[in-house]
């Protein structure tokens, strides 16, 4: 790669690191995982850099390298890192605790879901794409973009009707 392109690549990967990274965190529950399949996912970006810069697409290709990784992720044995206790210290001092209460239940609820429904709300919902770039990302068909979206938000929905915020957040918190 010339250095012009690794030059391109640096600046891309500091300028989207952070969006691919909620992304990844919306799709997996967990930020020091998804700094793991941001990091894994820019590896397959800039293997495919001088073909991306040439057709354009450089975050679509990111974005649909993100979902992978995570799915790819969800798919393997639990052979892998187990997870320590949070770190406290490092809690956010901007948080607020209706805010925590509310993405945490919102976080038990995805994480109930299948992987590819995660991945379609993520994608759609989260990062605003339409069925067809959706479609791409996750390289499945637009039938199956709406479906497992339609799925996803049935099973949302059924979830919030049934329980409380406080409920869900206390099973997920109990599971753990």
């Amino acid at each position: 790669m010339t250095p012009a392109a690794e030059q391109a690549f640096a600046e891309f990967a500091v300028a989207s690191r952070g969006r691919l990274r909620r992304t990844a965190y919306l799709m997996c529950g967990d930020w020091d995982r998804a700094r793991d399949h941001v990091q894994e996912a820019l590896v397959r970006v800039y293997v495919r850099w001088p073909k991306l810069q040439r057709r354009g697409g450089e975050l679509a290709y990111a974005r649909r390298a993100v979902a992978s990784v995570v799915i790819d992720e969800s798919r393997r044995r639990s052979s892998r890192e187990l997870p320590t206790d949070p770190d406290l210290a490092m809690a956010s001092p901007e948080d607020v605790a209706a805010a925590v209460t509310d993405r945490a239940a919102l976080m038990a609820a995805l994480a109930a879901l299948p992987a590819r429904q995660r991945a379609c709300v993520v994608l759609r919902y989260f990062e605003e794409l339409d069925v067809r770039e959706t479609a791409t990302a996750l390289g499945c068909s637009e039938g199956t973009v709406k479906s497992q979206t339609s799925r996803a938000l049935s099973s949302l929905r059924a979830t919030f009707e049934s329980a409380s915020r406080d409920e869900l957040v206390f099973d997920v918190m109990r599971s753990q």
